[in-house]
């Protein structure tokens, strides 16, 4: 599933080719993704100019000043710019159309979203209750210091709870552990403040790393360009089970956490 590296990389590629721009219209070729797309979508959008694009947790939101058209890429979505006159594939199911250019949906398995929003985005129930951004100034060492207070759930459950951070995914949670030498099965509560330091600074350090490379492609991701992400090459952990740790070569270990991998090494996160 595309994570907050690989939606933000789709923002900054699609920004400065729909700031500004007006629509022209929309074209939906299946109603039914992950919830339905809202009929009478392109009457709705025809006419406003993008104010801005901007990104809220995992979510694209194209801001119409009046509205926000709201964009999930679900489990396997990617956006991409292309012409007008280029004919759809068969997982292309919505365009948005800014004149001799289109902003194209592309979803095999359709877990992806395409939601109106009259009035100011946070109103959307979607987006509500999200937590702070982990490049945000909000999110800082004394918050994750804090918000663990009194959990006994697992940190890397911490960091993927939506309500309090947002955006840290599977793959970025065990990447962030790892470089805090944090162990992902440890009780959230009895984080040090010490440990709280660096696991701030280890998210944002991941996050920033793989927004530079373009996210990870491990599937279906690729960018606004067509192009994947790279950041899978650099991988400390995710993944990597039974390979030797890039640090001090003991074999990584998978282990099963609320359903989900967890990948890490078991002598540099004792």
């Amino acid at each position: 599933m595309p994570e907050l590296p690989e939606v933000e990389t789709t923002r900054r590629g699609l920004a400065p080719h729909v700031e500004g721009e007006r629509i022209t219209g929309a074209a939906v070729r299946h109603h039914g993704l992950r919830w339905p797309v809202p009929r009478g979508l392109g009457a709705k959008v025809a006419g406003h100019r993008i104010a801005a694009l901007r990104r809220r947790a995992k979510y694209l939101l194209f801001d119409l000043g009046d509205a926000t058209l709201i964009v999930h890429l679900g489990m396997s979505g990617s956006l991409r710019v292309t012409r007008a006159d280029e004919p759809p594939g068969p997982y292309d199911h919505f365009d948005l159309q800014l004149g001799e250019k289109i902003i194209r949906l592309r979803d095999p398995r359709r877990f992806g979203a395409v939601l109106w929003q009259r009035g100011a985005p946070d109103a959307h129930p979607l987006i509500a209750g999200l937590g702070v951004e982990p490049l945000g100034p909000a999110f800082t060492a004394g918050f994750l210091f804090a918000a663990s207070r009194g959990r006994k759930v697992a940190v890397k459950q911490l960091l993927m709870n939506a309500a309090i951070i947002v955006g840290v995914g599977n793959i970025y949670a065990s990447e962030s552990l790892f470089r805090a030498r944090v162990n992902p099965r440890l009780r959230a509560g009895r984080l040090s403040r010490a440990a709280c330091v660096r696991l701030h600074a280890a998210v944002r350090e991941t996050l920033e790393r793989a927004i530079e490379a373009g996210g990870s492609t491990l599937r279906d991701f690729v960018g606004s360009d067509g192009a994947p992400g790279y950041f899978q090459q650099e991988y400390f952990v995710y993944g990597r089970d039974g390979e030797p740790c890039r640090v001090c070569g003991t074999p990584i270990r998978r282990i099963v956490q609320g359903a989900r991998s967890t990948y890490l090494c078991p002598r540099c996160q004792r």
